[in-house]
């Protein structure tokens, strides 16, 4: 029981965003950049009695994840902008996201053996 909770009150935000997003664009584009998710997902495993190492690092997940984000986003808009298929946009947004993701890895692993 616990599980559909968390799937229709988690499917309910998605739906209000995307209305929103209908309605008014803009204004739902940052309804959605807000970190609904990250802190719905902080909240589902707090109830599930996560310990706050666990919530921690998981914050500190979603903040890894931040810059790739943005550059996924990013390549989206210009791609958009430029009239290319929804499919090509995420595809290499989906692209940019990953090669960014690489890339911090590397610079982590870089920046860890010289320190």
């Amino acid at each position: 029981m616990y599980v559909i909770m968390k799937i229709l009150i988690s499917a309910g935000v998605i739906a209000a965003v995307t209305e929103i997003a209908r309605r008014f664009p803009s204004f739902g584009g940052m309804v959605a950049a807000l970190p609904l998710v990250s802190l719905l997902s902080i909240i589902w495993l707090y109830v599930q009695g996560e310990q706050t190492k666990t919530l921690s690092n998981f914050a500190l997940g979603v903040l890894w994840g931040f810059p790739a984000t943005a550059v996924l986003l990013i390549i989206v808009y210009v791609s958009l902008k430029h009239s290319f298929s929804l499919i090509a946009c995420l595809g290499l947004g989906i692209s940019g996201w990953l090669l960014c993701i690489l890339l911090q890895e590397v610079a982590f692993k870089f920046v860890k053996n010289i320190v």
